[in-house]
């Protein structure tokens, strides 16, 4: 499986999901999963979710510029754009997908 193309699919899905029902994202984590989001550590699935939605907005478009890859092992009405980093670390499941391990985000302000 090419890791590019992974991380490709992967970064499309998760958007397109945080963008229209941020609630559908708990199947990408499981209880082992720590998202940490500007400093804040949060552990588990079920509290990962209800961080990203409770978070202060209800609309959202990404728009995404660049995916970088690199493999480690099996593998509402707001108008400002923001730019911001999000690193992903993928892990394969026993059924041959994905789910994340450790998500970490932040804001640059620039």
């Amino acid at each position: 499986m090419d890791p590019d193309a992974v991380a490709k699919a992967f970064v499309e899905h998760y958007y397109s999901t945080f963008d229209a029902n941020r609630g559908g994202l708990a199947n990408l984590y499981q209880e082992g999963s720590m998202l940490t989001f500007e400093g804040q550590k949060i552990q588990g699935s079920q509290s990962i979710v209800s961080k990203l939605t409770s978070l202060p907005f209800q609309q959202c478009q990404h728009s995404i510029t660049t995916v970088d890859c690199q493999p480690s092992g099996p593998l509402a009405g707001e108008q400002h754009a923001l730019k911001f980093s999000q690193l992903f670390h993928l892990m394969p499941t026993p059924q041959g997908s994905f789910y994340v391990l450790n998500d970490i985000f932040r804001l640059n302000y620039a």
